[in-house]
């Protein structure tokens, strides 16, 4: 591919936010050029053949959708396809029968609520609750693809805005106990303010309340959603459209330093060869993470935090059944939880903060070729194997520092263990082999996650996430992507204050910082 001397903009990193930003700003009719260190684009958005001789496309790092909004899908023209698990959760619990929560909840999930909790009062304390976060999605959500408002100016375009307020003031174990009294419905509530996220439920100015928010508010209904052919689906998607509108994306091309100057940037890389180059950008879009970006400039290093979770995947011969008697492609179909009981989850968080693996690791587990079987070849679904990715909460970067291998084996050895406390068959004797006849499953901590996609500390969300509301005065009616210097923006997850899972925010907000300038 021919590089030209000079762009209107270039975009530092090819993941998801800057294939969006990198989209937005070509069809508004700016030179573009997106420089990827990795052999293709998508990032942590991305699907991989992980197993040799084993022809199924594991979403390797993140796996679902839900804050992707429909206007930008609209806007870029992207080709992806999101359909609905059939299943929204499956709690294991030992000695009973669990409790499931449907898609739709029907007759079946009020009598699992009434057979694990012996009354109706909690299923309508949860219908209440989560009603309530509908409303709230509803209201959220268009705000997110509009410059920022302020805490009051959000209010206003709230119906129920306590619930808001509730959640940015008070813990988040607090606000759900206020309608949820089962130790393990209200685990399965406190699960969304940790994915990814290493957080004391009952810590007020914590992280986890934010993080709740995000998993809950998606497109207006908080429905996760499988994308069809994997996460690289969708970041192929914009790739595409990128590609369309006349972007050029070049993949290993490694940027190594980021020269303001007044009328723009600088931007030096190396190219697969390790051949040093140049390239003259108006203005810079990184969607590498903010520490990549003060390295990158030379500013001094910004205090970072680390990733929390253990990703485990695998491909089966079959799903294990169960000694629930559950079916397991209803159990797996959706969020499995496992050990993740409010009791349990404070259990594990203070273990982990005091230094230590938690004796029980709280995770879920799920089946995305159940809801997608096209991302299994036609030998591998003829032979009725399924996929199952496995997400632990409370295992923070720091964990594994001292030892990355044998912390790692033996967080994988804690979670097979409890997995199979709840399976009639040993989870291992379900695992298909790969060419080498190893069995077929690989598994990240957070050391393993910095190491492949240079997202410091492993954090998925490249840093705690923020409110989505301007900080200061100042802030409002901006779109919360500036840095230190006025010609570089911010794209990333952690770089932008709306950023955070596969959304498209962060390019989004960033093309429009360019493209609104006067």
């Amino acid at each position: 591919m021919s590089v030209r001397s000079s762009y209107d903009a270039v975009v530092v990193g090819g993941g998801h936010n800057g294939l969006v930003a990198a989209a937005y700003l070509a069809r508004a009719g700016w030179s573009v050029l997106v420089l990827e260190r990795l052999e293709s684009v998508g990032g942590a958005a991305v699907s991989q053949q992980v197993f040799p001789g084993v022809d199924v496309r594991l979403s390797a790092y993140s796996y679902l959708v839900s804050l992707l909004p429909d206007r930008i899908v609209a806007d870029l023209g992207l080709e992806v396809a999101l359909t609905d698990r059939a299943v929204a959760s499956y709690t294991a619990v030992p000695g009973g029968p669990g409790l499931l929560v449907e898609r739709d909840e029907g007759p079946a999930t009020a009598a699992s609520f009434r057979a694990l909790t012996g009354s109706d009062a909690e299923l309508a304390g949860w219908r209440r609750f989560y009603g309530r976060l509908v409303g709230l999605a509803e209201d959220l959500a268009p705000t997110l693809t509009e410059p920022l408002l302020s805490p009051a100016g959000l209010t206003r375009r709230l119906r129920d805005p306590q619930l808001f307020t509730d959640l940015v003031e008070r813990p988040l174990a607090d606000v759900v106990a206020d309608e949820l009294g089962s130790d393990v419905v209200r685990g399965v509530a406190l699960t969304d303010g940790l994915i990814g996220t290493f957080a004391d439920v009952h810590d007020a100015a914590g992280p986890a309340g934010r993080c709740f928010l995000y998993h809950v508010v998606g497109n207006g209904t908080g429905r996760w959603r499988v994308p069809v052919g994997g996460m690289g689906a969708v970041s192929a998607a914009m790739a595409a459209a990128a590609r369309a509108a006349g972007a050029q994306l070049l993949t290993r091309a490694t940027v190594t330093a980021l020269e303001p100057r007044a009328d723009g940037v600088t931007v030096h890389w190396t190219d697969d060869d390790g051949t040093e180059r140049a390239v003259a950008a108006g203005s810079v879009v990184c969607g590498a993470a903010p520490a990549v970006l003060d390295r990158l400039t030379g500013a001094p290093p910004r205090p970072t935090t680390d990733g929390a979770q253990l990703k485990v995947n695998m491909v089966l011969d079959r799903l294990p059944r169960l000694r629930s008697g559950v079916d397991p492609a209803v159990a797996f179909a959706g969020t499995c939880h496992v050990d993740e009981a409010a009791s349990q989850l404070d259990t594990a968080y203070a273990q982990a903060a005091a230094g230590a693996l938690p004796d029980v690791i709280p995770f879920e587990v799920y089946c995305h070729s159940l809801s997608d079987p096209s991302i299994l070849g036609p030998e591998e679904r003829a032979a009725g194997r399924q996929t199952l990715t496995l997400f632990g909460l409370h295992t923070p970067a720091d964990l594994f520092r001292a030892d990355p291998v044998g912390t790692r084996r033996e967080a994988v050895r804690r979670v097979v263990a409890q997995l199979d406390a709840h399976l009639a068959e040993p989870l291992l004797d379900c695992l298909a082999r790969d060419a080498a006849g190893e069995p077929c499953l690989q598994a990240a901590s957070p050391l393993d996650v910095e190491a492949s996609l240079a997202m410091p500390g492993g954090h998925i969300f490249h840093g705690d996430l923020s409110w989505p509301v301007a900080a200061t005065p100042e802030d409002v009616g901006t779109w919360g992507v500036a840095t230190s210097h006025p010609r570089i923006v911010a794209a990333s997850s952690g770089g932008t204050v709306r950023g955070g899972a596969v959304s498209g925010l962060g390019g989004h907000a960033a093309a429009r910082h360019l493209l609104d300038r006067p």
